[in-house]
């Protein structure tokens, strides 16, 4: 239970008439500039595939662009990664954890920051197309490193971004182009692209990496665009984001839920016990970042109300010693299914005095798993974020047992394998289940029937391959021919069940020839060589 881990865890009269006529000069002169200030310095971003050659709006955020600057000389941004290509939308970069080393996984890419936040200085420019604005969580004042150009005009974005450069130079254009045109997994599957985490991750990430960066001044490049004054809106009231939550699935967990949009979702290395398989944190508020935790165990036989026993059981101490509090609890549904919801308080010492932490967990019961969804804020905050997290438990879902055929599972062992939902393999995979199978009656009768016996084994494997570097590597020699034979269905046409189950019973039995056949006739030939 994620509450036992917390909680273990400034002269003369002719001068004075030259200064006056110096001054209306001055005046005379500002009339005919143009009406917001361009900067001195320009910044020239080196990607793999051209230069990004950006001006500044210093009078509209005087902070942004003496961060972004500061930032750039001390070579932040160097070897870092556009990590989000949206086409017709904007890239996104300006992770340090995107540098080569500087993470295990690019599923923690998106969550780097400078170790600080800046507040927001929302102005009225538009969002247009090259527009460079600041990337941040939903905590208006959360912007630290990560930027984003618009590719294509947005101004959805308008007011509730800080808007702070642009790119100036025709190269620059043309290169934005080049880096938004990158292929990424929800390029090809556009559906993944709120549901997966690093869908938007380019697969040519030399193509998208800023190699180097320098700060120049506006008089050494001569190849500069005309393009007069940004654009600016006009109205006062900006209309708020559609939706407050974003998609999450994950199949080797087997579960799907929403969670709120612009929090860090990570997926922790299970190190030591007490790690949740899921850590959801959102923006610092008044000293205390809110976070969602999702767990997934194995039940072990016991039921939903003797885990609740066992709970207490092992809060006892810290409930008699007053350092925990239940406020409330009660059985309850979530999805349909049985599940307990439990309300408690805890005291924390910190250098600045205590703080009551409050949590609010439901346990789901499903057959042979429990699924358990945290959310911890400080109980001055607690009310503040509860209605996002009460949106993340009404969406959730298990993937294991929902009934719908269409569904077509997951590709929990070819994942494991390759080490990413987004790998090439299990994309193809999906692509041969999504764009082939599911569009025949015949192919998802199969899929069904296939689905029940695969659940039964495919958790199992894939916990060895996790456990056993070796055992991985020979599941992944085991399933290339899989792999191999299955990508046939991508490249023929079938229109009709009759194509369907042709090309079906063939792939099966070149697999039978593949896993059976051809070993069976090479021992054959071995034996008779003995002989």
């Amino acid at each position: 239970m994620f509450i036992i881990a917390f909680i273990e865890a400034n002269k003369t009269e002719n001068m004075k008439l030259k200064l006056i006529l110096i001054t209306c000069a001055f005046l005379l002169v500002v009339v005919t500039l143009p009406a917001f200030a361009q900067s001195d310095d320009l910044v020239i971003l080196h990607t793999g595939s051209g230069d990004l050659v950006i001006e500044f709006f210093p009078d509209d955020a005087p902070k942004h662009v003496e961060n972004f600057i500061n930032l750039t000389k001390s070579g932040f941004y160097d070897r870092t990664v556009f990590h989000r290509i949206i086409q017709d939308f904007m890239i996104q970069g300006g992770d340090q954890l995107t540098k080569p080393g500087a993470s295990n996984t690019m599923r923690v890419w998106g969550t780097g920051d400078p170790g600080y936040s800046i507040d927001a200085e929302f102005n009225d420019i538009k969002h247009n197309r090259g527009i460079l604005s600041m990337a941040r969580s939903s905590n208006p004042n959360s912007a630290g490193s990560q930027f984003f150009i618009v590719h294509k005009d947005s101004n959805f974005l308008d007011g509730q971004y800080t808007v702070f450069g642009r790119i100036v130079t025709q190269e620059s254009f043309d290169t934005l182009d080049i880096i938004a045109n990158l292929t990424t997994p929800a390029k090809l599957r556009p559906e993944i692209a709120n549901t997966e985490v690093g869908a938007t991750i380019p697969g040519n990430k030399t193509a998208a990496e800023i190699q180097s960066t320098e700060v120049i001044s506006r008089l050494q490049v001569s190849n500069l665009l005309e393009l007069g004054d940004p654009e600016r809106i006009t109205q006062s009231v900006v209309t708020p984001p559609s939706s407050l939550s974003e998609k999450y699935s994950n199949d080797k967990l087997g579960f799907s839920t929403t969670f709120p949009t612009g929090w860090s979702i990570q997926e922790p290395e299970q190190t030591q016990p007490g790690v949740p398989d899921v850590s959801v944190v959102g923006p610092l508020s008044n000293g205390f970042n809110p976070s969602i935790y999702a767990t997934v165990e194995e039940s072990e036989g016991i039921t939903l109300e003797e885990r609740i026993d066992s709970i207490k059981d092992s809060l006892k101490i810290a409930i008699d010693s007053g350092q925990l509090k239940i406020i409330s609890e009660e059985f309850t549904k979530v999805d349909g299914k049985d599940a307990h919801v439990m309300i408690s308080t805890s005291n924390f010492e910190t250098s600045t005095g205590v703080v009551i932490v409050k949590f609010k967990e439901f346990i789901i019961e499903t057959p042979g798993k429990f699924f358990q969804i945290t959310y911890v804020n400080s109980e001055e905050n607690f009310d503040n974020d509860l209605e996002l997290f009460e949106e993340t438990v009404n969406s959730f879902k298990i993937h294991s047992e929902d009934s719908n055929p269409t569904n077509g599972g997951g590709c929990l062992i070819a994942t494991s394998t390759f080490g990413s939902e987004l790998a090439p393999q299990v994309q193809q995979l999906r692509e041969t289940r999504d764009n082939v199978l599911l569009k025949t009656e015949s192919g998802r009768a199969f899929l069904t029937s296939f689905n029940q016996f695969y659940y039964s084994f495919s958790p199992t494997i894939a916990d060895w391959e996790r456990q056993n570097p070796i055992f991985k590597e020979v599941v992944g020699l085991l399933i290339i021919p899989l792999l191999t034979t299955l990508s046939i269905l991508n490249y023929v046409d079938i229109d009709s069940e009759a194509e369907m189950i042709g090309y079906g019973v063939g792939v099966i039995l070149l697999n039978v020839g593949i896993y059976f056949a051809v070993p069976a006739i090479i021992i054959h030939k071995l034996k008779r060589t003995e002989i």
